[in-house]
C-alpha cells in the first residue's frame, strides 16, 4: 500500500499570550490525505480547523509530525522550497489575499517568479491566459486589478495563482464562505473539475457540512480542538456517531419543516 500524500500525527498547536501562558487550540489531531483525495475538515467557528490548515501550509508552528510526499518530508515552518510550491493555499477572503496594486497578469507572474521551477516556457501571457481559462476566466481580466473584479472572480484568480504552480495539495480555508450562495456552488464545481483533471488533493476547511456532501471523499469533524469523527462523506451524513455531528446535521435548514419529521 502506498504512503499517503500527507500524514498528520498528534498535532498540538498553542498560542502564547503576552502574560506568558499558552492556550492550546488543537489537541492530538491526526489524519491522512491520499493522492487525489478530498478531505473535508468540518467544524464550528473556533474549533481549530483553520489553525490546522495554517499548520499544513507552514504558517503556524505545530508540535507533532507532518509528513509529506513519497519522500516523507517532515514539515515545519521552514520547509524546502520545492515542498512549498507543492502545497498551496486558497484563503477565505478573496480580495485581501490578492495584492490590490497588481494586475492579474502581475499576480500570476509573481507566483512563477517565486517558484521558477513551475514557470512555463515560452510566452508567459499565453500561459497566463491558459491558466485563467482553466478556472473559468477570460483574457479580459488579465490587465485588471482585484478592485475591479467581483468576489467570485477574485477567488478564481486566487485558485489560478495556486494551480499555476502545479501543486499536489491545495488547502482551501473556508474558500467559499465569503461568496454568494450561487457563486459558492460554482467555485465548488470548479474545485471538483480541477481535482478530476489535475489529480490535485484537497484539505477543504468549512463549517458547512452540506457543501461537502457530494464533493469530499472523507470528512473529519472537529470540535473544541479535536477530531471527534471521521468517515466517508456518505457515512458521516447518513450515520453520524458523535453528538456534535448529529447536532450539526440537525441544524441544517430544510425548506419544508415537515420533511424533518418524515
Amino acid at each position: 500500500m502506498s504512503e499517503p500524500l500527507l500524514e498528520a500525527r498528534g498535532l498540538d498547536i498553542s498560542y502564547r499570550h503576552r502574560r506568558g501562558h499558552d492556550d492550546r487550540i488543537v489537541r492530538d489531531v491526526s489524519f491522512t490525505i491520499e493522492l487525489g483525495e478530498v478531505l473535508a475538515l468540518v467544524g464550528e467557528s473556533g474549533s481549530g480547523k483553520t489553525t490546522v490548515a495554517r499548520a499544513v501550509a507552514g504558517l503556524v508552528r505545530a508540535d507533532g509530525e507532518l509528513l509529506f510526499g513519497a519522500e516523507r518530508t517532515r514539515l515545519g515552518m521552514r520547509r524546502p522550497h520545492a515542498v512549498r510550491r507543492r502545497i498551496q493555499m486558497v484563503f477565505q477572503d478573496p480580495r485581501s489575499s490578492l495584492n490590490p496594486r497588481m494586475t492579474v497578469a502581475q499576480i500570476l507572474a509573481e507566483a512563477w517568479r517565486t517558484h521558477p521551477d513551475a514557470a512555463p516556457a515560452g510566452d508567459r501571457r499565453r500561459a497566463s491566459i491558459d491558466v485563467l481559462e482553466r478556472v473559468g476566466l477570460t483574457e479580459a481580466v488579465l490587465d485588471r486589478r482585484p478592485r475591479s473584479l467581483s468576489g467570485g472572480q477574485c477567488q478564481r484568480v486566487s485558485i489560478a495563482r495556486a494551480v499555476a504552480l502545479r501543486p499536489q495539495l491545495l488547502v482551501c480555508d473556508e474558500a467559499v464562505s465569503a461568496l454568494d450562495v450561487s457563486v459558492q456552488a460554482q467555485i465548488v464545481n470548479l474545485l471538483y473539475t480541477l481535482q478530476r483533471d489535475l489529480g490535485v488533493s484537497y484539505l477543504f476547511i468549512t463549517h458547512d457540512l452540506t457543501l461537502v456532501e457530494n464533493f469530499a471523499d472523507r470528512v473529519a469533524l472537529m470540535y473544541l480542538g479535536e477530531i471527534v469523527e471521521t468517515g466517508s462523506a456518505e457515512q458521516v451524513w447518513r450515520n453520524p456517531q458523535h453528538d456534535f455531528t448529529k447536532a450539526l446535521i440537525k441544524a441544517i435548514p430544510i425548506p419544508d419543516p415537515k420533511l424533518r419529521s418524515a
